[in-house]
């Protein structure tokens, strides 16, 4: 029998991690930046209880889901000393279960909404931290405000319904430059007097670093690609 070549082995989490956490001290040292400014917020969704127990064993403390019953299935007996991030979209119906679970709401993209997360945090007895979606490709398939709508949606968010507005987030056009659209996002932030940007993913985190992000959400770079026959 002949043995496996080890350099062909994929390589396990742990040395996926190991490596973007290099990338993204790179990026922020060529960008001027402190690595300590950038969040690798490990985006978790779809991922089996063997995943998620390797990135914890890394000393991963931020994890990001897109569902509200996935995370719940994910977390709920382990929730201890983690952020959990929202980074899908959140139905009203649901606000309530994401205020219970979630740190931060990364979606909230309409005022209906907000309504329902201001609502929920009296319910619930606690509040969350909450960023913009923005639109900043006008896809029609995607969720998000528009840029023009922006400043009106934060303003509203704010002192209307008091939530906690920190920051932005956005997902730019697979087939655009995300660099433009990471300066949007950057623009609007700074008009609005917001400091946390959760930008760049597993194809441009690096990118998005140099244009000042905050935060990125990692997913296939982290754990390999996911499993697609699950919902996302």
């Amino acid at each position: 029998m002949t043995a496996s070549n080890p350099a062909s082995a994929a390589p396990s989490i742990a040395e996926r991690f190991a490596d973007v956490r290099a990338h993204i001290e790179h990026a922020c040292l060529k960008a001027g930046r402190k690595p300590s400014d950038v969040v690798l917020t490990a985006v978790s969704k779809t991922q089996p209880q063997e995943a998620l127990l390797a990135a914890l064993a890394t000393g991963q403390k931020v994890f990001g889901e897109n569902r509200v019953q996935e995370a719940q299935d994910h977390w709920s007996d382990r929730r201890e000393g983690l952020e959990l991030r929202l980074i899908g979209p959140l139905q009203t119906n649901k606000a309530l279960d994401a205020v219970r679970l979630f740190d931060v709401i990364e979606t909230l993209d309409r005022e209906k909404l907000a309504g329902a997360i201001a609502e929920a945090q009296i319910k619930a007895g606690r509040t969350v931290r909450v960023l913009v979606q923005v639109n900043t490709g006008a896809e029609a398939q995607k969720a998000g405000v528009l840029p023009h709508e922006a400043d009106g949606l934060i303003r509203r968010a704010r002192d209307h319904y008091g939530l906690n507005i920190e920051g932005l987030m956005c997902i730019p056009p697979v087939d655009e430059d995300p660099a433009v659209h990471f300066d949007i996002l950057k623009s609007i932030a700074l008009r609005n007097g917001l400091t946390v940007l959760s930008m760049g993913m597993s194809g441009d985190y690096e990118a998005a670093i140099a244009h000042g992000a905050t935060h990125v959400r990692v997913g296939s770079a982290l754990f390999g690609e996911r499993n697609t026959s699950k919902s996302t």
